[in-house]
């Protein structure tokens, strides 16, 4: 086995035991809605194709806060309850769509980032403190990255970035790059990982188009790499394992501003990428909505700065948003793609 600090950082752990779930001091109440009036203003259409994409008579609500930073919201369609990681805080939230409550799912939780669920319903998560993807198994065992993640349905692969932003004390533990920053993919049936591409200058958020026939990765590299594009890349899958073709899809610089790039990521079924971008300010920071062509057809702003989305709730309409110390939720007309 390899621990921690093993500089076989990103392979697998095999079976062990698991944390027990720790219930943390939740509630049950009412959101805090921001909207004061419909429709809301925050959605702004900069495309006709973003029409019936957002709803003019439902709110933004704030379902959660108190995080550090938030990260990694992934939806659980089996428990009805919306899972994310709050990175320096080391621990695993839960808010439950039957009546709010918002408890601690897991603590300590190897300050996991991106999190997601595979077709057997397992929640899988990225940890930035041991370097390694786990699994957490119906029983309680776990399978032992990890930055985000998403799961192939038809081999039950497992696709993650590793773009180093877990080398601190802070989100992680100090450390130094062992490994060019990549997408890899940990084969379903024989638990084989493979680089499948270092073309990203830091791969940060990933998913799939509708057909699984595409890979979309978000590059976050001009934080640590001046000459990175601020840019969403496009891939083309073939046979479910392999990527070519890797090709700029869309530039998340927008006119008059500086910077901004694109976190998570998630396709609807349209094919629109919906995109968590912020650390540039009001008018910029929020979900940046682009085409299947790579134009950028809305913006739903937020009031901090985003870090990652996802589409949960009965009919994946939700559109759930992890935004520095808060969790957000917004009904659009638009359904996810996949499962989380």
């Amino acid at each position: 086995m390899s621990g921690p600090d093993s500089p076989a950082r990103r392979r697998f752990i095999g079976m062990g035991t698991a944390g027990a779930l720790v219930a943390g001091a939740g509630y049950a109440g009412v959101p805090e809605s921001l909207t004061e009036r419909y429709p809301d203003p925050r959605s702004k259409s900069l495309d006709e194709r973003f029409a019936g994409l957002a709803i003019g008579n439902t709110p933004l609500l704030r379902i959660a806060s108190g995080n550090l930073w938030a990260e990694g919201p992934a939806w659980s369609a089996v428990g009805r309850y919306l899972v994310w990681s709050d990175i320096p805080a080391d621990r695993q939230q839960r808010w439950l769509a039957d009546d709010g409550h918002v408890s601690t799912l897991r603590a300590p939780a190897g300050k996991s980032n991106g999190n997601t669920f595979d077709y057997a319903g397992r929640q899988l998560s990225c940890q930035h403190l041991h370097r390694r993807v786990v699994r957490y198994e119906h029983d309680g065992t776990r399978l032992n990255g990890p930055n985000d993640i998403v799961v192939h349905p038809h081999d039950g692969s497992i696709w993650f970035t590793d773009p180093g932003y877990g080398l601190s004390a802070y989100e992680g533990q100090p450390g130094e790059l062992q490994l060019k920053e990549a997408v890899y993919r940990v084969d379903g049936a024989s638990g084989r990982i493979d680089r499948v591409t270092d073309e990203v200058f830091k791969p940060n958020g990933l998913c799939f188009s509708p057909d699984y026939t595409t890979l979309y990765v978000a590059d976050t590299g001009r934080s640590h790499y001046p000459e990175a594009p601020l840019a969403i890349h496009a891939f083309d899958v073939v046979d479910g394992s392999r990527l070519r073709n890797g090709r700029e899809f869309a530039s998340t610089q927008m006119d008059g501003f500086s910077g901004g790039a694109a976190d998570g990521i998630r396709c609807d079924r349209q094919g629109n990428v919906w995109a968590a971008c912020g650390w540039v300010g009001a008018g910029f920071d929020g979900v940046h909505v682009f085409a299947p062509d790579g134009g950028r057809i809305g913006l739903i702003e937020m009031p901090e700065t985003c870090s990652n989305l996802c589409f949960g709730g009965r009919d994946r309409n939700r559109l759930f948003i992890t935004a520095s110390q808060s969790v957000y939720a917004l009904y659009v007309g638009a359904r996810g793609a996949h499962i989380s």
